[in-house]
């Protein structure tokens, strides 16, 4: 199974950019990884936060393949624990899912074509955390699910 992380623009902030670099480096140890960056829209300021969803969920659509399993990152999503996550993705594993996609929208959230083309939807908190910033807490997130799975002392209960 391949993983990808869909994103909505750059990290600009370095410290966050540094802290998903390095939990990349130990993703590439467990499972194939990706996360593809979609640009950001141009002249933003100027659409309605409806407008934007649409286009942001449009760029989203573009980057999917038949037969991908879609999950949003999601603040409404089920909250789950870390064990409960490293679960689903042996689930997901084990069902023969050749790509799972997860993706983190805009400010705004999703369109509701996204949320018709998801097939889950995970909250990473119950409280709101930037765009940006959920970026580098799914990727450490990820890496702790993975070593859940296979016995490495990283996770402690």
């Amino acid at each position: 199974m391949k993983i990808c992380l869909l994103v909505i623009g750059k990290t600009d902030a370095e410290y966050i950019r540094s802290g998903i670099v390095e939990y990349q480096k130990r993703l590439g140890k467990y499972i194939p990884y990706e996360m593809k960056i979609l640009p950001d829209l141009k002249n933003s300021r100027h659409l309605t936060e409806t407008v934007q969803k649409e286009r942001e969920g449009e760029a989203i659509i573009e980057q999917l393949q038949a037969g991908d399993w879609v999950v949003l990152l999601d603040e409404r999503g089920e909250s789950c624990t870390s064990v409960g996550f490293s679960e689903f993705l042996a689930q997901k594993m084990l069902s023969g899912t050749k790509r799972l996609v997860f993706v983190i929208g805009g400010p705004y959230g999703f369109s509701d074509e996204i949320y018709k083309r998801g097939q889950a939807k995970i909250a990473l908190s119950r409280m709101t955390f930037s765009h940006q910033m959920v970026r580098m807490i799914f990727v450490e997130q990820l890496y702790r699910a993975l070593t859940i799975l296979r016995g490495v002392p990283y996770h402690h209960q």
